[in-house]
């Protein structure tokens, strides 16, 4: 059970780094506007300009060091990071329920659509 939670908190916690509003403050100092040509249209989006840039905006490389945080701050300080874990596995695990509960809506709303 553990080691699912261990799981859920490095989940939540590398959404909440790579993905998440409320931590854009990090990102934003590492990130540049790039503006691109698809089909005539321009299109302008935040790319890294450096390599702390790219590791702040990449899910795996970012999930790589949240694991080895919580994996390790277990073994190491488990006092410490036995709450954090809690917390942020409750969080992930919502996340993901979210997300199906999320998709299952807007599906049911499509179909709902189509049959009307």
């Amino acid at each position: 059970m553990l080691f699912v939670m261990i799981i859920l908190a490095s989940y939540r916690f590398t959404h909440l780094i790579v993905f998440d509003k409320v931590t854009e403050f990090i990102r934003k100092p590492f990130l540049k506007e790039k503006t691109i040509n698809e089909d005539g249209h321009k299109k302008t989006k935040k790319v890294p300009d450096s390599k702390l840039g790219y590791l702040l905006n990449c899910y795996w490389c970012t999930g790589i060091w949240s694991a080895i945080i919580f994996g390790l701050g277990y073994l190491l300080y488990p006092s410490i990071f036995v709450p954090a874990i809690f917390i942020f596995a409750i969080a992930g695990g919502q996340t993901i329920l979210e997300t199906f509960v999320g998709v299952g809506t807007k599906a049911i709303q499509a179909l709902n659509k189509h049959t009307h």
